[in-house]
C-alpha cells in the first residue's frame, strides 16, 4: 500500500472503539509513546488556533477539562506543553482521579489545578470538602471556563458510553446549554463584541465529550468543538450525524496503525464515486450506455418529472424513457426533447418523485366529489404498484412471491389497463419492448424508490432496490412495519434506524441529509471481531452490513426539488453499471447509491460555487502547520442549477 493510498484510507474510514484498541495495542507493547505524541499534536493545534484568532499564546487563558482516564492524561500533557510556552493554564479535574504522570508534568510546568468533585482521590492533593465548598469550587470552575480563550476538552475520550453525569455534565451545560431532551437552548443573538458573544474556543482531545463515539448519537449534554484532534484512526462519531456536526474541523494524528486488515464500520465514498462512472466506449450505442425508465411526477406535481428526467438525461447514460400524464410528459419533452415518452427496455428505474402518497391521493379523490380517479394523479401510483410487485420477496431470506391479481408490468402500455387513460401517453416502442418483466425479483432491473412510492414498497425486496427517504419518510416507512418511531427519533439516531430499515426490508437504504447515510449488504471473506454477519455463502463469504456516508453538498442544496434531481442521478448511475452486476454483487448496490449521492452534492457545490460541505475529510496532522483557510461560502441555488452542473461534476470526478 502506497503512502498516498494509506492517507486516503485514513481520511475516509472510521473504526469502532474495539478495533482502534486492537490497532494501538501492538504499538503500546513496543513502547511507542502514543500519549506524548497525542499531547504534542493537541498542543500544537491549540497554539495554531489561538494564533489564527490573533490571541498571543503568552497571554492566553487556557482551561483544561480533565477526566480520569488516558484521555485526561493526553490533555494534561498537552496543557503542560502550553504552560511551558507562557499560557495561563488551569486544569479542572471533573472526575475522581487523574492520570498521575500527566498531572506531574502539568504541575511541574506551572499549571494550576482545581478539583470540583468532592469524591476525588488524587495523590498529593487534599481530599474531601464540604458541600458548600464544592459549590464554591464549581462556581470558580464555571467562571474560569467562561473567561477562557480556549478550552481543552479531555473529559471522556473513547472509553465512556452514555450521557455525561456529575461535574462533567455540568461543565458541558455551561459551554453548551441544552434542554432535558438534549436539544440546544436557543438564545437571542448576542451583540457582536460583547462578553456574551465571546465564547471560548474548544479543542476536543480525540473526541468531544458527550458524543456517542461508536454510533454518532448525542445521548445527553455534550461539548461541540471548534477543532477535534483525533488520534490514530477515525471514529464513527466524526462521520455520523448528529455527532459529526459537534466535532467541528477534524485533524487526525497518524500513529502508524496497521490498517491493512482492519474493518471499517463507516466509509466515505468521496472521490471514489468517480470509479463508479462508466466511461463510454467507441463501440457503444445509446442502449449499451444505459437506459433509464422513470415513473415520476404527476398531474399535480409535474415539475418533479421535469427535474428527475433532466437529471437522468445528464447522468452519463444513453436514453431516458418517461411514463406519466399528459401535462407532465409535455413539460418533460419541452425541457428535454431527446427523452422518449412511453415504455420499453430499461436498465434501471426511478419511481415516486412527485407522486402523491396514498393519503394525498385519497385527499385528491375526495376533492373530486368522492369519485375514485384512475386518470388523475394516482395513475402513477397504480403503475408503480404494478412494477413493484415484481420485486417482492416472500421473506427476508430471498424467496420470490407476487400477487398475480396485480397488473403485469409488461401490460402497462396496453389500452385496457387503468394506467392507459386519456390523461396518459404511453405509445408502444416495439423495437425496444423486448424485456421480460416476468423474471424473478433478483433479476429485475435495479430501481430507485423515492417519496410518494415509499408506501408501496413490498415487505421484503432484493438489495438492488434503493430507497431514498428523508427522516420523516423513513419514520413513516418504519411505522408501517410496526416500529414506534417518529422524525425526531430518526434525526437523533439516523444510523441505527437506517440499519433497521435495511434489516426489515432488505432494500439498500439511502437516508438523505446534510450527511447522507447509505446502508446495504456486503460480502466479507473474513469476520473481524465485533462484526455481525450472516451464515456463510456458497463461496465462503459472509453477508454483513455495509455503511457509506456522503456529505459533498453545501447547505444551499436544501432546496425544493433537490430530491427529484437525486432520483434522476441515482437512476442514471444504476443504469450505467454492468448488466446484472448490481443484482449479483450487493456491495456494488451500496457503493452506487452512495456515489449518486456524492455526485448530486458535488454538482450542487459547483453550482453554488461553495467550498463548504456537509462533511469534510479530516486533515492529517503535520507538525509544520495544519491551519486550513476557510473556503468560499457560495450563493443560493435552485434544483435546476444542480442539473446544469452535472456534466462538469462527471467530468471532474472522472479526472480524479
Amino acid at each position: 500500500m502506497t503512502e498516498l493510498m494509506r492517507k486516503s484510507l485514513l481520511q475516509r474510514r472510521a473504526y469502532n472503539v474495539e478495533t482502534v484498541r486492537g490497532m494501538e495495542r501492538p504499538l503500546l507493547d513496543q513502547g511507542v509513546p502514543l500519549m506524548r505524541m497525542a499531547a504534542s499534536a493537541a498542543a500544537r493545534v491549540t497554539a495554531e488556533l489561538l494564533d489564527e484568532h490573533d490571541i498571543d499564546i503568552a497571554e492566553a487563558k487556557v482551561v483544561l477539562l480533565a477526566g480520569a482516564g488516558d484521555n485526561g492524561g493526553d490533555g494534561l500533557f498537552a496543557a503542560a506543553q502550553l504552560a511551558r510556552t507562557g499560557a495561563q493554564v488551569t486544569a479542572i479535574a471533573v472526575g475522581k482521579s487523574l492520570h498521575l504522570q500527566g498531572l506531574l508534568a502539568f504541575t511541574r510546568s506551572g499549571g494550576r489545578l482545581l478539583i470540583v468533585n468532592p469524591e476525588a482521590d488524587i495523590p498529593g492533593v487534599s481530599a474531601g470538602f464540604s458541600a458548600g465548598e464544592a459549590g464554591e469550587r464549581l462556581q470558580a470552575a464555571i467562571e474560569l471556563t467562561q473567561q477562557a480563550d480556549v478550552v481543552l476538552d479531555a473529559m471522556t475520550g473513547i472509553g465512556v458510553k452514555g450521557a455525561l453525569r456529575g461535574p462533567a455534565a455540568t461543565m458541558a451545560n455551561i459551554l453548551h446549554p441544552t434542554n432535558d431532551d438534549g436539544t440546544e437552548i436557543q438564545t437571542p443573538n448576542p451583540v457582536a463584541g460583547t462578553e456574551q458573544e465571546q465564547k471560548p474556543l474548544v479543542v476536543a482531545i480525540d473526541t468531544p465529550s458527550g458524543v456517542g463515539v461508536d454510533d454518532g448519537t448525542l445521548p445527553g449534554s455534550y461539548i461541540p468543538a471548534d477543532v477535534t484532534v483525533m488520534f490514530g484512526a477515525m471514529k464513527p462519531c466524526t462521520m455520523l450525524p448528529p455527532a459529526a456536526f459537534a466535532c467541528g474541523r477534524t485533524i487526525l494524528v497518524d500513529f502508524g496503525f496497521d490498517i491493512t486488515h482492519a474493518y471499517p464500520v463507516i466509509s466515505s465514498i468521496d472521490d471514489a464515486a468517480g470509479s463508479m462512472i462508466r466511461l463510454p466506449k467507441p463501440t457503444d450505442s445509446k442502449y449499451s450506455r444505459g437506459v433509464v425508465g422513470l415513473i415520476t411526477g404527476s398531474a399535480k406535481y409535474p415539475g418533479a418529472a421535469v427535474l428527475s428526467s433532466g437529471a437522468a438525461v445528464h447522468s452519463n447514460i444513453g436514453m431516458v424513457r418517461y411514463m406519466g400524464p399528459v401535462n407532465a410528459s409535455d413539460m418533460v419533452l419541452r425541457n428535454s426533447p431527446e427523452i422518449v415518452i412511453g415504455k420499453g427496455r430499461v436498465e434501471a428505474w426511478a419511481v415516486g418523485s412527485g407522486v402523491p402518497t396514498a393519503a394525498a391521493a385519497s385527499d385528491s379523490d375526495n376533492e373530486n366529489s368522492g369519485r375514485h380517479s384512475l386518470s388523475g394523479s394516482d395513475s402513477q401510483r397504480e403503475a408503480i404498484a404494478a412494477l413493484l410487485t415484481h420485486y417482492a420477496l416472500s421473506d427476508e431470506n430471498g424467496s420470490a412471491t407476487r400477487d398475480e391479481t396485480e397488473i403485469p408490468v409488461h401490460d402497462l402500455d396496453k389500452e385496457d389497463t387503468p394506467y392507459a387513460s386519456e390523461q396518459t401517453r404511453s405509445p408502444r416502442d416495439n423495437a425496444d419492448s423486448d424485456i421480460d418483466y416476468d423474471r424473478e425479483p433478483w433479476s429485475m432491473p435495479p430501481i430507485c424508490i423515492d417519496a410518494g412510492a415509499l408506501d408501496l414498497l413490498p415487505e421484503h425486496v432484493p438489495a438492488h432496490v434503493i430507497i431514498t427517504p428523508h427522516a420523516g419518510e423513513l419514520a413513516a416507512l418504519l411505522r408501517r412495519r410496526g416500529e414506534n418511531v417518529d422524525t425526531a427519533d430518526i434525526t437523533a439516531e439516523p444510523w441505527h434506524w437506517a440499519k433497521r430499515a435495511h434489516k426489515l426490508t432488505g432494500a439498500t437504504v439511502l437516508l438523505k441529509g446534510a450527511v447522507t447515510i447509505v446502508v446495504g449488504d456486503a460480502n466479507m471473506a473474513g469476520l473481524p471481531a465485533g462484526i455481525e454477519a450472516g451464515p456463510a455463502n456458497a463461496d465462503g463469504t459472509h453477508k454483513t452490513t455495509s455503511t457509506f456516508i456522503s456529505g459533498s453538498g453545501p447547505a444551499w442544496l436544501a432546496t425544493a426539488g433537490a430530491g427529484d434531481v437525486l432520483a434522476g442521478v441515482m437512476a442514471g448511475m444504476l443504469a450505467q453499471q454492468g448488466e446484472e452486476q448490481l443484482q449479483h454483487d450487493p456491495s456494488l448496490d451500496v457503493m452506487t447509491a452512495a456515489s449518486a449521492s456524492y455526485i448530486h452534492g458535488y454538482a450542487a457545490s459547483l453550482a453554488a460555487e461553495s467550498d463548504q460541505h456537509g462533511w469534510e475529510p479530516p486533515e492529517i496532522f503535520d507538525a509544520d502547520g495544519t491551519i486550513n483557510p476557510e473556503g468560499k461560502p457560495g450563493h443560493p441555488i435552485v434544483a435546476t442549477d444542480v442539473i446544469a452542473a452535472l456534466p462538469q461534476a462527471f467530468e471532474e470526478l472522472l479526472q480524479n
